[in-house]
């Protein structure tokens, strides 16, 4: 069943957004932010282009104390922003390594009202300035205001999901259990990593996927070592174990959940690590309840995976949050403590060592709810599946 779900949203909901960091604005005592990311443009415009591939051009988006956003972009990216709810669109011819568009945005910040003189940027925590360095020290010498970090209350307010928002990674999460219910009908002994990734790949996209920009593969004979590596040439043996993780897009936002499967048989060592990161993730679940942080997430699933053996964790987390990235923040961890709230989205991702050179890595995709968790992937099956 291909997708079927409106593609965008509603002006109301770009209204929204605005209205919410302007809040956040005046609370930071900052007179504008300047946006040069493809997530936080996209977040506030709607302008959804590949593009963002080419690192040739900046792009900027400056959100003012009041009103909607000011596109300052590269000319060849005009039209495209004239299609969102931007109204104040202004371009330069780009690539122009001399000028690259910073003196129409340092000209639009310093025109804009200085109730506190300082201008927020993202600085710090899991940001970056996708533009030269130079270019941004430029900057802070043409503008009079200061400039100061927004990074952390950017990612808060993009932390709490719209409904619209759930609703594209409920679908995106669909597709992609689609493509996990085929492995087991063609993958098989003697193809390899690549093979069976490929397909995966194909199957989600005929599904109604739009890219499947993230797909890893690990495997090993009854175990596997790494999580982020591959998909490989590696050809798949009796007495295998295989991971495959994915990152699925569709409409922007991601899905982000891996599957196990043994191939003939396993080890009971194996099957248990594989039935105490599935128990672990139960375990999140019920943690996973407004008011509760994400170290009560990691502390509920590390309890369980401590108790069934667990050498180590090498992952460094135990989940995240996830939307219009692969993963974003915050991260469950013993000491990140963000306070959950009703419309944060999450993975789930309990993992352990349980032998050397042998971990499991389970993970499912949630939304906090009034009244706790609900479930946006469908559960993996909670015994290590066996394909003959």
């Amino acid at each position: 069943m291909k997708s079927i779900l409106q593609r965008g949203f509603t002006t109301a909901e770009f209204e929204m957004r605005a209205t919410k960091a302007q809040q956040m604005m005046r609370e930071k005592e900052v007179d504008a932010i300047v946006l040069t990311t493809e997530p936080n443009v996209r977040y506030f415009s709607g302008f959804h282009t590949q593009f963002w591939h080419s690192p040739t051009r900046p792009w900027f988006l400056i959100l003012p104390a009041e009103g909607k956003p000011i596109a300052v972009i590269p000319e060849i990216g005009a039209s495209g922003m004239a299609g969102t709810w931007v109204e104040d669109i202004r371009t330069w011819a780009s690539p122009c390594p001399e000028d690259d568009g910073i003196s129409i945005v340092a000209s639009v910040l310093n025109s804009l009202p200085s109730r506190f003189g300082r201008v927020g940027a993202t600085l710090g925590i899991e940001s970056h300035l996708r533009m030269p360095v130079n270019n941004y020290l430029q900057l802070t010498k043409l503008v009079t205001k200061e400039f100061v970090d927004v990074s952390l209350a950017i990612h808060e307010l993009r932390q709490v999901k719209s409904a619209a928002e759930i609703e594209k990674t409920r679908e995106i999460c669909r597709i992609t259990n689609v493509g996990f219910d085929k492995i087991a009908s063609y993958a098989k002994v003697g193809m390899t990593e690549r093979e069976i990734c490929k397909q995966f790949g194909i199957d989600m996209l005929m599904e109604g996927a739009d890219e499947c920009p993230y797909i890893i593969a690990g495997s090993g004979l009854d175990g596997y070592d790494s999580i982020i590596m591959g998909p490989t040439d590696r050809v798949i043996e009796e007495g295998d174990v295989l991971i495959i993780d994915t990152g699925a897009v569709r409409d922007g936002y991601f899905s982000d959940f891996d599957r196990n499967w043994a191939f003939g048989h396993a080890s009971e060592q194996t099957k248990a690590a594989y039935r105490a990161t599935y128990e672990a993730t139960t375990a999140g679940f019920e943690a996973a309840r407004p008011g509760n942080t994400t170290s009560d997430i990691y502390n509920a699933m590390w309890k369980v995976l401590e108790a069934n053996g667990a050498l180590g964790n090498d992952v460094g987390r135990l989940g995240h949050g996830l939307g219009m990235e692969l993963t974003e923040r915050p991260s469950n961890t013993a000491t990140d403590n963000t306070v959950l709230k009703p419309g944060m989205v999450m993975t789930l991702e309990p993992g352990m060592v349980y032998a050397p050179g042998k971990s499991m890595v389970h993970e499912e995709n949630i939304v906090i709810t009034e009244n706790g968790a609900e479930w946006l992937s469908r559960r993996a099956a909670p015994e290590l599946p066996i394909i003959d």
